[in-house]
């Protein structure tokens, strides 16, 4: 008879009043994310017809696997020239799956989280999901996949309608169908080669795309809770959470337009007419918001062009949504936070709300790791990609921690890097766009769990250390 080491006990002792709906789902949403680019990166390397030419080795395949799935719109070779339309097509495939993956995934786990009927759970959920609790997780999947394809398919008819003038009737069809999923889904994928530096002079197009953008980045919760104040009338204040991702996302969007058309007005958008300045302006602060598009050269961009670009990218969107980033409510907690201690309140407020701590100090803990992490990228980069000879030229390490922000973000911009990026450099960003997608959430989430889990029994004496 074989004896079951004693670790094996603990381990199921410890695990014996846990019930299945009590575990965290991270570990499964990180796997079928790997399976997905798995699936995609197989699917470049042996299907046929995708190719205008060579077809991608390993790692490139990785890459662009990687980065469809992940939504972030970082490149190792033109989409426009190098894949087929068949090619193209499975491209905006991975970017649905991965868009919708994200996008249900989150919004399944708020509100799973906010159907908890202990005060202390809805406390760990920031009671975020109370306009969707008449909805069980099968209809709430319905409603998510069905609203994403709706919006995408009216993005894609307006783009198409928009674009019948330049491209023709036939050959705006798929342009407009492949950009509308990519910009409702935040991936920055484009099949024109230089991105849409050739629609500066075109605001339908760019207003069209920012929406796409926008809408995608609030998320489904926001839509739902929106709804159901406006359309439905079934409830009567917009819940905390939309409050907090609307005002946020507006402050971001306006104060980085005005600032993007301070820095540019006389340079890259000098030689455009001053509506087409203010357009391009407020498509520059809605992109990096990990959408990935871009109408100027960022490598050629101004300084604080540069260094604006790379905070709106660690922001990046909102939860429950198709965007990346630290999130707006992240930024918005943290910033009232901040305010509050400067007029010694103990606890952030929000239009006659109290957020609980909880969720201040998973929004703190969040921020710090996610630093850390795209410090930690930042470092391996510079170690791996810039030789020993050009370590006095900063300007390639600049470049470097744009591209890692950027992946971290899951945005996509780039100062044109990508492809001269080494080997193991690819498989560095490679990394850092996995864990850009699925790090926070899962991280956030585990957090959440933990929290409503865990029962407090003592605590050990206080003892004050010295900060500032």
């Amino acid at each position: 008879m074989l004896l079951k080491p004693k670790h094996w006990e603990a381990r199921r002792e410890r695990y014996r009043g846990i019930r299945p709906a009590e575990i965290p789902p991270t570990r499964l949403f990180l796997l079928s994310f790997g399976l997905l680019i798995l699936v995609g990166t197989l699917g470049l390397l042996f299907l046929p017809g995708l190719y205008e030419g060579a077809r991608l080795g390993f790692v490139d395949a990785l890459f662009t696997a990687t980065s469809a799935v992940c939504v972030t719109g970082l490149i190792v070779v033109d989409t426009a020239t190098y894949f087929t339309p068949l090619g193209q097509a499975w491209i905006a495939l991975l970017i649905q799956l991965g868009g919708l993956g994200i996008l249900t995934f989150t919004t399944l786990l708020i509100v799973l989280l906010g159907r908890r009927t202990t005060l202390g759970m809805e406390e760990a959920a920031g009671a975020q999901a109370h306009v969707l609790r008449h909805l069980d997780p099968k209809s709430l999947v319905k409603a998510v996949v069905i609203s994403t394809f709706l919006l995408e398919a009216l993005g894609a008819v307006a783009l198409w309608l928009t674009w019948s003038g330049r491209f023709g009737t036939a050959g705006a069809l798929w342009p407009a169908i492949f950009h509308a999923v990519s910009a409702f889904c935040n991936a920055g994928f484009s099949i024109f080669s230089d991105s849409l530096l050739g629609f500066q002079r075109a605001p339908a197009t760019l207003l069209l795309i920012s929406s796409l953008i926008v809408v995608g980045g609030i998320g489904f919760i926001v839509l739902a809770d929106l709804r159901a104040r406006y359309l439905s009338r079934t409830t009567t204040r917009l819940g905390t959470h939309t409050q907090l991702v609307l005002i946020s996302t507006a402050i971001f969007l306006a104060a980085g337009m005005v600032l993007f058309l301070v820095f540019e007005w006389d340079d890259q958008l000098r030689h455009l007419s001053w509506p087409s300045r203010v357009v391009n302006a407020l498509f520059m602060s809605v992109t990096p918001r990990t959408a990935g598009f871009n109408t100027i050269d960022y490598d050629v961009s101004t300084n604080p062009t540069f260094f604006l670009t790379i905070l709106l990218m660690i922001v990046g969107g909102s939860p429950g949504s198709t965007a990346g980033g630290l999130k707006t409510t992240t930024a918005a907690l943290l910033g009232l936070a901040l305010w509050g201690r400067l007029r010694g309140q103990q606890s952030v407020s929000i239009r006659g709300r109290t957020v609980p701590a909880e969720t201040v100090q998973r929004a703190s803990g969040l921020a710090a790791g996610g630093l850390a992490f795209i410090a930690v990228a930042v470092f391996l980069l510079a170690m791996t990609e810039i030789p020993a000879a050009e370590t006095a030229d900063r300007t390639q390490f600049l470049r470097l921690v744009f591209e890692a922000h950027s992946a971290f973000g899951t945005v996509g911009l780039s100062t044109g890097v990508t492809p001269a990026l080494s080997t193991v450099g690819r498989l560095i960003i490679t990394c850092v766009m996995f864990v850009g997608r699925v790090g926070p959430l899962s991280v956030a989430s585990a957090m959440a769990f933990a929290e409503a889990r865990t029962k407090v029994r003592y605590r050990f004496p206080y003892e004050d250390v010295v900060i500032g």
